[in-house]
């Protein structure tokens, strides 16, 4: 690990005129679960590190107006466990507690973990292997090389790059916002703009401007929401990165026997290289009874433009089958 100096910001605006003056060189530090590991394998330089972990304006969680709001700083075991997270979004409480390892959780931060940079061994493993993500213009060796991890929607010949986290995939489902702060003031954005797509700017992995710190989240508080699951399929019960993923949210209507589907959301982890909200799938299932064919049906929609490699032609199916099992047994719990 290079040498870099240290900041501890008393306060956010503290932290924004530090990265301000810091530029490019300067990176922000949330949980620590994260950016000290792409240090020490040269992924990661930075002359200066923002440590904003103790800063108490960005831990909070509360429900106002209609919304679920939840700070940037507040630890992922904490709003898994939080009870109106549980009640409101179980989905999300899901996502979080099936992310990782208790000590990860403890230690991890809600707006840390929407800003994690994608696990490809290709982009950790360093010089050896060239990488458009991490260094733009070298390549893409997950092209020619394992892919059996990597994503199959949303890539590009420049990235193949599979997005690593659970909790963005429950956040894009259920519409959430994500407010930012900056030298130029405040915005908000859906956290389903906060990653563009690879195409062949790979290296382009979200759309912060220089000096934004993500402050909060917000999610609107709707009876889909609160009727959601989130399905994990990893190749071991814990401490893993999703093969395939899914959250997903069910209102029926009518008899048990011939319940309609009335609302429904539906997003993908672990097959893609952002998370991917399958809109088609979730219009398709409106109005029609969720039978097993309906569900498989609604994995296929979701599932369709994958474009697999020579080893992860798997994760089709395995999207197909997540999403199709995650609709039933809800709708079955649901029943």
């Amino acid at each position: 690990m290079l040498p870099f100096t240290y900041f501890r910001p008393r306060t956010l605006d503290e932290a924004i005129e530090a990265l301000r003056a810091g530029g490019e060189s300067t990176k922000l530090l949330a949980g620590g679960t994260t950016l000290y590991d792409l240090m020490k394998i040269g992924v990661e330089a930075p002359a200066a590190v923002v440590d904003i972990h103790l800063l108490r304006e960005l831990d909070h969680l509360e429900v106002r107006a209609g919304e679920l709001v939840i700070g940037a700083g507040a630890r992922m075991s904490a709003v898994s466990a939080h009870p109106e997270v549980r009640r409101l979004f179980p989905a999300v409480s899901e996502s979080l507690w099936r992310s990782a390892s208790q000590q990860l959780r403890n230690m991890a931060t809600i707006g840390g973990n929407l800003m994690q940079r994608t696990r490809c061994a290709y982009f950790r493993g360093g010089v050896p292997y060239p990488c458009n993500k991490r260094d733009p213009g070298t390549g893409c060796a997950a092209r020619d090389g394992v892919d059996g991890g990597m994503a199959v929607l949303g890539t590009s010949d420049d990235c193949i790059a599979t997005y690593p986290g659970d909790l963005a995939v429950a956040l894009v489902a259920f519409d959430a916002v994500v407010d930012v702060l900056g030298p130029d003031g405040a915005r908000s954005l859906p956290v389903a703009q906060l990653r563009p797509l690879p195409g062949d700017t790979p290296h382009v992995e979200h759309v912060l401007r220089p000096g934004e710190v993500i402050t909060q989240v917000r999610l609107p508080i709707t009876a889909v929401a609160a009727k959601s699951a989130y399905l994990k399929i990893r190749p071991r019960e814990s401490y893993a990165f999703a093969f395939a993923s899914a959250a997903v949210g069910l209102v029926l209507a009518g008899s048990p026997a011939e319940a309609a589907v009335i609302e429904c959301r539906i997003a993908l982890g672990g097959v893609s290289t952002v998370p991917w909200r399958a809109a088609a799938a979730e219009q398709w299932l409106i109005g029609r009874p969720l039978t097993e064919d309906a569900a498989r049906t609604a994995g296929e929609i979701a599932m369709r433009g994958a474009e697999p490699g020579r080893a992860n032609a798997f994760k089709v199916e395995l999207g197909v089958h997540t999403v199709a099992q995650s609709l039933l047994s809800l709708s079955r719990s649901e029943s």
